[in-house]
């Protein structure tokens, strides 16, 4: 027997019944094809077309694939919101920025800033907020090129940055400025990223809207009493010291009614 046709449906064997079991020939795959065509149903083509034609006979681990192909890639997770507590990563030296109730012993002598190793160190979460109080709703996602301050949560100082020298780099120092989140307009920083909105898969820089330096580390270490933390400091241009990226935190996400949206 030639061993040719192929039955749609049934891969090569013939239905059920008397012949079940034994190869379909020419004349009857035919027959058979038939039927099935009249009920609406194809013969499966490799491609996401044969998806939308709705092709059930097609083997489930093909079908995955395709439809892998045809929808892509998962969506990113979203975009970073007023509001939302996180931890930022410094990519390059793998860092987090820090703060802490440590002055420094030079400089303005504020509340330090630096850059942590530990992915688990509550001092290292910052707020995101407007610039000024009802300019960054709770909830709304933060746009590139938007100005935003950064307050510390457990200390309630800002991200902060003026004309004094760092101590390890003699960049500009950076510093934790304020009580319970209202310092002054050097607090403010624009976030520069490349699409509409800061995305958390997204690095970022941070550039100083007073004095246009932009938030960096690029590796020096202190010693006693913070042995081991990395001095943060403003760096007048842009380069790989200063990307920064959404790690670990709270994203809020946006209200339905607009009575429950509170301002920042």
């Amino acid at each position: 027997m030639r061993k040719r046709g192929r039955a749609e449906g049934g891969r090569g064997l013939a239905g059920r019944g008397a012949g079940a079991g034994r190869l379909a020939g020419p004349a009857e795959a035919v027959r058979k094809r038939a039927p099935l065509r009249a009920a609406g149903w194809r013969r499966c083509r490799p491609g996401c077309g044969a998806m939308r034609g709705g092709c059930r006979l097609f083997p489930l681990l093909l079908l995955a694939l395709l439809r892998g192909l045809c929808y892509g890639r998962e969506p990113a997770p979203g975009a970073v919101t007023c509001g939302s507590v996180l931890k930022l990563l410094n990519t390059r030296h793998s860092v987090r920025l820090h703060s802490h109730e440590v002055k420094y012993g030079s400089g303005s002598g504020q509340q330090s800033v630096t850059g942590v190793e530990a992915s688990d160190d509550a001092n290292s979460y910052w707020r995101i907020r407007g610039k000024s109080d009802g300019s960054c709703q709770r909830g709304t996602p933060v746009k590139c090129g938007q100005a935003v301050r950064l307050t510390h949560v457990n200390t309630g100082k800002n991200l902060h940055t003026h004309h004094f020298p760092s101590p390890l780099s003699n960049n500009q120092e950076v510093s934790a400025f304020g009580d319970d989140g209202e310092g002054d307009d050097l607090d403010i920083w624009i976030v520069q990223c490349s699409g509409t909105y800061w995305e958390r898969e997204d690095a970022v820089r941070f550039k100083h809207v007073g004095t246009e330096v932009f938030l960096s580390i690029t590796g020096e270490q202190y010693g006693h009493p913070i042995r081991g933390q990395r001095e943060v400091h403003g760096m007048p241009t842009a380069n790989h010291h200063n990307y920064w990226k959404a790690m670990e935190g709270v994203f809020i996400k946006p209200s339905t009614d607009p009575a429950k949206h509170d301002e920042l």
